[in-house]
């Protein structure tokens, strides 16, 4: 671990939570009918419920912010960093394709390629701090979940996600 004064560590993990809750927010802002656009849309039966969503991707921002700042503290963090917000941001892009321009196969090939920037950066982190590693587990297998229903939703409603 790098040296950093108290100051500087709570200073980090507070800067690195902020940016993941930015990402939510961003997205958020996209979703902000999300639960009524995806009660009208067929579902596959093993869909989770609407209400699920939010408390979801709050915890798992939250596990986001303090992987990223575990792994922040690490030396020659730099390019796990950058993973880390490359996949933020399509996290945040996929919310405004999926329910505001309603692209349902571009939407599924950003999760697949979402997937993959989670499991890369899961393992740049890993090798930083494992800790940092296993706290994005569960962010992967929420985004293999989120594959799974984008990829059925869109094939459920052509007319809609077409």
């Amino acid at each position: 671990m790098r040296e950093l004064s108290r100051s500087q560590q709570i200073k980090g993990l507070i800067g690195w939570l902020v940016l993941a809750y930015l990402a939510a927010a961003i997205g958020a802002i996209a979703s902000v009918n999300a639960a009524a656009f995806y009660e009208t849309l067929q579902q596959p039966a093993w869909a989770p419920p609407a209400w699920l969503f939010g408390p979801m991707w709050t915890t798992l921002y939250g596990l986001m912010g303090i992987a990223a700042w575990l792994a922040w503290r690490e030396p020659g963090a730099r390019p796990a960093l950058v993973m880390f917000l490359v996949q933020l941001a399509l996290n945040a892009l996929w919310s405004w394709l999926y329910f505001v321009w309603q692209l349902g196969a571009i939407a599924f090939i950003g999760t697949l390629v979402l997937w993959a920037l989670i499991l890369i950066t899961l393992v740049m982190f890993w090798r930083l701090k494992p800790l940092a590693g296993v706290l994005l587990a569960p962010y992967l297998a929420w985004v293999s979940l989120a594959c799974a229903l984008t990829w059925s939703t869109w094939q459920l409603n052509p007319q809609i996600l077409g």
